[in-house]
């Protein structure tokens, strides 16, 4: 099970984010502990600059923008 971050401030783009994110585990039938993080401390000390962003397993792998569902597909190894 992989677990993974959405850092955001709860915005539009940060929801958005975790609905993709979401979809896309539950497209390629894998599971997912999801967890939005939107403590501002969190997602600085997690080396966040812009949100929105994700990190897989402790790694960050995206930032700044609402990812693809292509590139989310690719993040999530489909």
């Amino acid at each position: 099970m992989k677990e993974i971050n959405v850092y955001g401030s709860g915005c539009r783009n940060c929801v958005i984010t975790a609905e993709r994110v979401e979809q896309v585990a539950q497209q390629l039938n894998q599971a997912i502990r999801l967890t939005k993080v939107s403590d501002l401390e969190a997602i600085m000390k997690a080396g966040v600059v812009s949100t929105p962003a994700v990190a897989i397993d402790g790694q960050l792998v995206h930032t700044g923008s609402v990812p693809t569902l292509e590139k989310l597909e690719e993040l999530l190894g489909g």
